[in-house]
């Protein structure tokens, strides 16, 4: 009995060593699994844009609000980045950037937040009621409350989604734009 669970550890130590010598790829973000949750909301220039039709592209999906003094404009700084790569090009990478503070984030305000931080035709700032903007917030498990002096504390991360609509790889709120690119890269496009 001794032996053959020898036999079988060397077995599985030798198939577990990648007998080809390749390691999976290390990614910036973290791998999960999952068809990604789909949305209608309304974009900056007030059309109403969903999630499901985007199949074809590789998406981001992420949560900002135009008032964020800090975090929220270095995301999308680093994610209007990425479209601009060759990855990004070649993924013809969407970003859909879900307002988690639906109080402020109105049409103007959207309009003059993209404006501002010249945010790309393929970067859509997505607002809404409350309630639906809430359905979306459940659905990628981002928690958001009001904060000190106006601020809004939420959930800081991205979701990247491959063009069959499955969710790849989940990041933080310090993602760079290179380390998007790399992983697209990584993944193949």
């Amino acid at each position: 009995m001794k032996r053959v669970a020898i036999l079988v550890a060397v077995a599985l130590a030798l198939a577990g060593c990648g007998g080809s010598g390749t390691k999976p790829p290390q990614y910036a973000g973290l791998p999960i699994s999952g068809k990604a949750p789909n949305f209608t909301l309304e974009d900056q220039a007030g059309k109403q844009v969903s999630l499901a039709p985007q199949h074809g592209h590789w998406s981001v999906v992420t949560f900002l609000y135009t008032r964020c003094p800090d975090v929220c404009p270095l995301i999308a700084a680093n994610l209007n980045g990425a479209i601009a790569t060759p990855a990004g090009k070649s993924a013809h990478l969407h970003v859909f950037a879900v307002s988690v503070d639906p109080a402020h984030d109105t049409l103007p305000a959207v309009k003059r937040y993209v404006a501002e931080h010249r945010l790309r035709p393929s970067f859509r700032y997505l607002i809404g009621t409350r309630a639906r903007l809430s359905k979306v917030w459940a659905a990628y498990h981002i928690a958001e409350r009001p904060g000190p002096k106006g601020t809004v504390t939420h959930s800081a991360q991205e979701f990247l989604i491959d063009p069959q609509g499955n969710e790849r790889l989940i990041y933080d709120a310090t993602i760079t734009t290179a380390q998007l690119a790399g992983d697209l890269t990584k993944l193949g496009v």
